[in-house]
């Protein structure tokens, strides 16, 4: 990962500690969030932003509904699954996806999955690696609507060294880091 960025993937606190640990914006926030567990990845990230990068950061979101800090120069991406929460931050844009290696892609393999990118790998890892990857370029291209099989391909895989090349649209290909981390695939664009 370039020096610039730092990624903290983190286990989701107890709402309790991550109540106490929140600023009372925070929580004001969340208290709308009928799901405990909407609740809690909200907080988290946004404990580890504050953490980070200060109290006094201002978040909003942008015209397509990502986190974004309004008073600072840094970018931010964050992702959450399950019971873990990435979040990446950074002085160029960049962008994060967490997925759990043991989620069952095989329904949704025919509307992300291309031919040429199945045949990237055989590893058993490959469904998740290729879906966090094309969630990470799009979370990066700040686009919506893209076609995850046609607008987004994922060109090579390196297992051995955690490194992915894909492209959105016509663009040029975006490197991109992965690792694996307590059952989940982190994938990001530093």
């Amino acid at each position: 990962m370039e020096s610039s960025a730092k990624l903290f993937i983190e286990q989701i606190l107890p709402e309790s500690e991550l109540l106490a640990l929140s600023s009372e914006a925070d929580r004001r926030m969340v208290a709308g969030f009928g799901i405990e567990r909407r609740r809690r990845e909200a907080l988290m990230w946004r404990y580890i932003l504050r953490r980070e990068l200060g109290a006094d950061i201002e978040i909003s979101y942008n015209e397509v509904g990502a986190p974004q800090i309004t008073n600072r120069t840094e970018y931010i991406g964050i992702s959450h699954s399950n019971d873990h929460v990435a979040v990446i931050i950074s002085h160029n844009r960049c962008a994060v996806d967490i997925e759990r290696l043991d989620r069952n892609f095989e329904g949704v393999t025919a509307r992300y999955l291309h031919p040429e990118e199945q045949a990237l790998s055989s590893d058993e890892r490959l469904s998740a690696t290729i879906w966090s990857a094309k969630e990470t370029l799009y979370k990066f291209s700040g686009k919506r609507g893209l076609d995850f099989m046609h607008e987004i391909r994922v060109l090579e895989v390196d297992f051995e060294n955690g490194i992915l090349v894909g492209q959105i649209e016509e663009m040029q290909p975006i490197r991109m880091q992965f690792e694996f981390h307590s059952g989940n695939i982190v994938v990001y664009i530093a």
